[in-house]
């Protein structure tokens, strides 16, 4: 679905999985800057949209997902994962209730999977799943913004910033006043420096939630059965996840970033040396330069000189081994 801000002065279209909303606007650091600053928005209406409403919208989703859900507030944002029956991660999703309505915005392509398997677990739950993708764009204002949502507009509150539930047809008005417009770019620079996993970028398919320090945010330990739980309480309680999510400083002096997927090894072994990981996502960043994140074997030394491709890079402890 392609954005209407594309139309915008310098918007220059991402590719991939963001592809239909702007990488940048011409000035990837000013828009970083202002984004940390607390001005702008950033366009993220290439998102999916799910909503669930009915009486047992909280109590059904309980069963379904890694979060408490059964009492959550109204207004009260939350995170939470759908696990394959092995405990790897299918779908995450960012939650928020309306007090009639739950409302869930989803990484981009994944809305029609996650519906099909939500409603596959319907039964005789008073529950109704729809996409509102087609009506509603999620944009997000950072932490301290100081603008103000459209009334009558769903608003998720979390210690990032707001995501706004915006019916599409005021994107565009919302824009006018919201200014100025920040690209994908710019906030996945800012979600890499906060260690933020995303779905499809720092998992894979043999991914669990342990990994990539998802305990606490997303999964909630003291909760009744879901699916994957098991795999969850058994390496919570008696082991450690195989691999562990790293933040890297990359060497400056390279011009171009190792992509996703790139192979990470000792440097002290070399070219040749075995593979224990791979780089999940690069970027540059208006004040650490070229940094990314990366999952690595879980018994790589936390002081190990590593390689990502050519680029030299040090890492900092997210998940602790």
């Amino acid at each position: 679905m392609k954005s209407p801000l594309l139309s915008l002065p310098g918007a220059v279209p991402a590719e991939g999985v963001d592809e239909g909303v702007a990488a940048h606007y011409g000035d990837l650091f000013r828009e970083q800057r202002a984004l940390a600053d607390g001005t702008g928005f950033v366009d993220l209406s290439h998102r999916g949209v799910v909503t669930v409403s009915g009486e047992d919208r909280l109590s059904w989703l309980h069963l379904l997902l890694t979060q408490h859900v059964s009492e959550l507030p109204t207004g009260e944002a939350t995170e939470a994962l759908i696990l394959s029956a092995h405990g790897h991660i299918e779908h995450a999703l960012y939650l928020v209730d309306d007090g009639t309505t739950v409302w869930a915005h989803v990484e981009p392509g994944t809305q029609g999977a996650l519906i099909q398997y939500l409603e596959s677990m319907k039964f005789f739950y008073r529950v109704e799943v729809a996409d509102r993708t087609a009506d509603f764009a999620v944009v997000h204002l950072p932490a301290g913004s100081i603008a103000e949502a459209p009334e009558g507009v769903v608003v998720r509150q979390t210690p990032y910033g707001r995501d706004l539930f915006l019916p599409r047809e005021r994107l565009e008005e919302f824009a006018e006043q919201a200014g100025p417009a920040a690209g994908i770019l710019a906030y996945e620079a800012l979600r890499v420096e906060h260690h933020r996993p995303r779905l499809g970028f720092e998992t894979d398919h043999r991914t669990i939630p342990h990994e990539l320090g998802w305990i606490g945010t997303a999964v909630h330990l003291q909760k009744g059965c879901y699916r994957g739980q098991e795999t969850v309480a058994r390496v919570q309680n008696l082991g450690k996840p195989p691999r562990r999510l790293v933040f890297l400083h990359l060497d400056g002096s390279e011009v171009h970033l190792p992509p996703n997927g790139t192979e990470i090894r000792l440097a002290d072994d070399g070219p040749d040396g075995r593979k224990i990981g791979f780089i999940t996502t690069s970027v540059r960043h208006h004040e650490l330069g070229p940094v990314a994140l990366a999952l690595v074997k879980r018994n790589v030394p936390v002081d190990a000189r590593l390689v990502a491709g050519d680029t030299a890079a040090a890492q900092e402890v997210v998940v602790v081994p």
